[in-house]
């Protein structure tokens, strides 16, 4: 049998044939540069910098930070039966002030609360005049510094980089954490606090890498030798993978990309696509021709595969540039690094890889013969079984798209759409100390934080009537049980006027506060922190820190309106306000950005690459039925696994909302090549015949493909990052469902195209 392919094509794979030697040389340097670049890459998986800089809200919170920079905030819990007895104030105190020593650290509890009060008044001396300070105001329970049963120590971190940040946790955790094991007055010690959570992050974006891509590597190495029984085709897979890795991953430096908690899914995609389409190209490489020459049928191999490997991994580079759409930044770098990638990949698999087989003398299927010799007979059963059941299999596959659909957006009334997250402590595993800790006191001091930025004219800041006016509207934010603390320049005055009187109620009569504002302006003259609260320099800005549990007030982005509504109201009612700019801005804000972007980001790209792939192929293959025939597989794949995410409950979150563009781009590799020798054995004049052909071709290398990328992708279960581990379950689940709709659904729509093209 001669393999059919372009005479031109052929030539110009039989001169990469004769430049094998060169080639091989080129990709050694290339390869040196990309792990040289690899190696340069830097960590950045903040959660707070996941919006594109152009972001109106990631703008309006940057210029905030200019305004009031401030450091990480954090919190250690120092759990005791009676939080307050004198061996726990004691030793709270002595490691106060040992961390206090820490470079970068500035640490506070209501102790340094009342020894200055202590100087100020008579605050009573003794255990029973601490608890009398500390119980006689809610001020220190909203602030976390006491519970039932825990002092809290402040803490706030002023690091110029993550590696100070490090060794100022590193240096914390010295402090407090043998505290729990050394029989002392604390029972335990908890660590609540976003730069924990970081630290950990960056720490774990950097192994997720290093723990899963070797046993990938070791699975795909037995995988290869099992289906093609040789150690020369194997060397040839793994040395040009391991180079299209190298140089796809070495492009961030190039471009400038960094690593984020998503970034790891650019090495593992480019080499399970690049994994996929070696087995297709070698697939047919080893396959009996009748030329005359090795190297003559080497090349017309590659010719008769290079469409449609070209324009599989055409698909699965459109599908992740689509993700330049998204507004979510980790993700819009993550789709271009992919797509990039996968060039690279592309051109390594038609040069590099041809020429490692010559120089290996990779053996033909007349010297080894490889797995799967029961293919055949399961072929000569499956066609007519498909024929028989393919309204049937249509039919089913319809309705559970259908049902996918509705998981995934719900059904009014009846189905809530598939839940969304970016909380921060989603991306930590649960099992990790930090995380439990804060969870804990997420659940009863709440851990949403927004910053509402008013902007007055230059000079009046600290006017009365305006001071007034914030803390009306700070008592309007507190009286609603859902808020757990609020803090602003009044807030400065009340905490004065506890320490001073044993009171924390300001007055609200007009006439009261000329004299409060002046106090204000004193305070912020001798207390730094007191100038957290207001722009100093042109007294022209005023915060607001709300602080709640984001989830009491229902859906995503429920918290933020119900502030911005506060606000409007407020402001509509308060003279003093009317001048007044308000805005959300701050952390709390870039996060419900996020979420509010992840079904558009999912929605978006899916809809761009379906558009784009369905038009190339239109052009390739000229037969727009055929070609959403071919569809089913993806469509099926990517509708049904919102089924397994809701029964398994898994939200969209950063990583999971790249389901469809992944599925969709690696999928339609699988139709592609099925359709193109379809269309190949149309030769045999019936749909029997092409089907039969098809299978036999393209039906292996499908099946050996989806166990890859399947696998490929399942090991990021390994993973410690929730996201990750969730993306790796989805992923693998799409997979092993595209596959079954490549051999139920797919051939079953093409006989209905068939029969309808003879009535035609």
């Amino acid at each position: 049998m001669s393999l059919p392919a372009s005479p031109k094509v052929t030539r110009i794979f039989l001169q990469v044939l004769r430049f094998r030697r060169p080639i091989v040389v080129a990709f050694a340097l290339l390869t040196a540069a990309g792990i040289y670049g690899a190696l340069r890459i830097p960590n950045d998986p903040a959660i707070d910098r996941l919006v594109v800089a152009g972001d109106p809200t990631a703008q309006a919170t940057v210029d905030f930070e200019k305004v009031f920079p401030e450091g990480d905030q954090a919190l250690v819990m120092l759990e005791s039966p009676d939080p307050l007895s004198d061996a726990a104030v004691s030793a709270a105190s002595r490691v106060e002030s040992q961390l206090a020593k820490i470079p970068h650290v500035e640490a506070q509890s209501l102790l340094t609360l009342y020894r200055r009060a202590g100087s100020g008044r008579q605050a009573g001396s003794g255990e029973a005049g601490l608890r009398a300070f500390a119980t006689g105001t809610s001020l220190f329970r909203r602030a976390g510094l006491i519970g039932d049963h825990y002092l809290g120590i402040g803490i706030q971190l002023h690091a110029d980089s993550a590696a100070e940040r490090d060794r100022a946790l590193s240096a914390i955790d010295a402090v407090v954490l043998p505290l729990a094991t050394s029989g002392g007055p604390f029972t335990a010690v908890r660590r609540v606090g976003q730069p924990w959570l970081e630290a950990w992050l960056e720490r774990e974006t950097t192994a997720a890498t290093q723990r899963f891509m070797p046993l990938f590597g070791i699975f795909l190495m037995v995988l290869v030798y099992i289906v093609y029984r040789s150690w020369r085709a194997l060397g040839a897979i793994i040395i040009t993978l391991g180079a299209i890795v190298a140089m796809a991953v070495g492009l961030a430096e190039l471009f400038g990309w960094s690593n984020t908690v998503v970034s790891t899914l650019v090495p593992l995609t480019v080499m399970v696509t690049a994994t996929a389409t070696l087995v297709y190209i070698h697939s047919r490489y080893i396959e009996p021709d009748d030329t005359l020459t090795l190297l003559e049928h080497h090349a017309r191999a590659l010719a008769n595969k290079f469409l449609p490997c070209t324009a599989s991994m055409f698909a699965t580079a459109v599908g992740f540039a689509a993700l330049a759409v998204s507004e979510i930044r980790p993700v819009r770098e993550m789709g271009l690094w992919t797509a990039c990638g996968l060039v690279v990949a592309w051109i390594g698999c038609f040069t590099l890889f041809p020429a490692l087989q010559s120089l290996m003398r990779t053996p033909l299927l007349s010297e080894r013969r490889p797995a799967a010799r029961w293919f055949p007979r399961f072929v000569d059963a499956l066609v007519p079984a498909t024929r028989r059941y393919r309204w049937p299999l249509i039919g089913a596959s319809i309705v559970l798209m259908l049902c996918g659909a509705a998981s995934l957006f719900g059904v009014p009334g009846k189905l809530e759409p598939l839940s969304l997250e970016t909380d921060a402590l989603t991306y930590v595993n649960p099992s990790e100390p930090v995380a439990q800790d804060t969870r804990r006191f997420e659940r009863t001091n709440g851990l949403d934080m927004f910053e509402l930025w008013l902007r007055t004219p230059p000079g009046h800041a600290l006017d009365p009537d305006f001071l007034r006016a914030v803390e009306q509207l700070t008592r309007r934010f507190e009286s609603d049980s859902r808020i757990t603390a609020v803090d602003g320049p009044t807030s400065v005055l009340r905490w004065s006027r506890y320490i001073e009187s044993g009171s924390d109620r300001l007055p609200m009569q007009a006439s009261a506060w000329p004299k409060l504002a002046g106090d204000l302006e004193q305070i912020m003259l001798t207390e730094p922190g007191a100038r957290e609260y207001v722009d100093v320099a042109d007294l022209a800005s005023v915060r607001l820190s709300i602080r709640g549990r984001a989830e009491l007030f229902g859906r995503t982005g429920a918290m933020r309106s119900f502030i911005e509504q506060t606000w409007a109201a407020e402001q509509q009612r308060e003279p003093a306000l009317r001048a007044v700019r308000g805005s959300v801005v701050g952390k709390g804000a870039v996060s419900s950005a996020i979420t509010a972007r992840l079904l558009p980001t999912l929605t978006e790209s899916f809809a761009i690459t379906a558009t784009v792939i369905f038009c190339a192929f239109l052009v390739v293959f000229r037969s727009p039925s055929a070609r959403l025939m071919t569809m089913i597989p993806s469509f099926f794949a990517i509708l049904s696994v919102f089924i397994v995410m809701r029964l398994a409950g898994i939200p969209l979150n950063i990583a999971t909302i790249l389901i469809g563009s992944t599925v969709l781009g690696a999928t339609e590799n699988d139709q592609v090549h099925f359709f193109y020798h379809f269309q190949e054995g149309a030769s045999a004049g019936s749909t029997a015949g092409a089907l039969r052909h098809a299978l036999l071709v393209a039906g292996r290398p499908i099946l050996f493909a989806t166990l890859i990328n399947a696998s490929g992708f399942l090991a990021l279960a390994l993973s410690d990052l929730p996201p990750m581990r969730q993306f790796g379950i989805v992923s693998a689940s799409a997979f092993v469902l595209a596959l079954v709709a490549d051999f139920t659904a797919l051939p079953g729509a093409l006989w209905v195209v068939s029969r309808f093209t003879r009535r035609a």
